[in-house]
């Protein structure tokens, strides 16, 4: 009898992980409308047209400095949870629209981490030179700067490249899925693709507010959807006693 065949046997217990697939599916359904939403009530909230000149836009927020504080919270959801709500729509479109999901994943993905990575958030210069007092011909012509400096205009341009036609294909992936009502896609797509051409800060705001309805279209799939659906179950883990 070889050795092998007399050395004990170790036992082991096959224990499988907490599941944990219902959490990020609701989360995600509960994330997805939330940044467009916040950030239309933002650009309606807007005391200016957002493409106004630097001390135009000085001098409104001078004249509403109770909206200061507002303004830059309601534009943190946006910021932190757009990646997200974007990757929830991805989720609930991929497998019935595989090719033209992942098309609209790459480009919008892609803009949006440029963007919010290269291009100046929050706070708003304007804001600043407003509460701390700063002298308004010196931070426009620091504005006029960061404008014209080569990486933030790429970053801006992938930005919009990537809401407008990454969205674009995103809406019409997730009308094409049938996975939501088709007029939730639709809503995304035309949210998405007008809202650089949008006339005016309130006009934006309303179209953020039918892309936000869009990103809902994913809310409706992922909780329609079975956790099996949404996922692998967790794997079994071997341990020995």
């Amino acid at each position: 009898m070889s050795i092998a065949e007399t050395a004990p046997v170790a036992a082991t217990t096959r224990a499988r992980p907490r599941d944990a697939r219902g959490f990020w599916r609701i989360l995600l359904a509960a994330i997805a409308p939330l940044p467009m939403l916040f950030m239309g009530v933002q650009y309606v909230l807007l005391p200016v047209d957002g493409d106004a000149p630097f001390e135009e836009s000085v001098a409104a927020f001078a004249a509403n400095r109770g909206r200061l504080d507002l303004l830059e919270w309601l534009e943190l959801p946006f910021l932190v949870l757009l990646v997200p709500a974007t990757f929830a729509v991805v989720w609930a479109a991929r497998r019935a629209a595989p090719r033209l999901t992942t098309a609209g994943a790459l480009v919008a993905l892609t803009g949006l981490l440029a963007g919010f990575g290269i291009l100046p958030g929050v706070p708003r210069l304007e804001n600043i030179t407003v509460s701390k007092g700063f002298d308004v011909a010196t931070v426009s012509r620091m504005s006029t700067a960061l404008e014209d400096y080569p990486i933030v205009a790429v970053g801006g341009l992938l930005f919009i490249v990537g809401i407008s036609i990454g969205l674009l294909l995103l809406g019409i992936a997730l009308w094409r899925s049938h996975v939501a009502p088709g007029w939730m896609g639709f809503a995304l797509a035309a949210g998405g693709f007008t809202h650089p051409f949008m006339p005016g800060h309130v006009a934006a705001g309303i179209g953020l507010v039918v892309t936000a309805v869009g990103f809902a279209g994913a809310t409706v799939a992922l909780l329609r959807m079975r956790n099996d659906d949404f996922d692998l179950p967790p794997v079994e883990r071997t341990r020995p006693n």
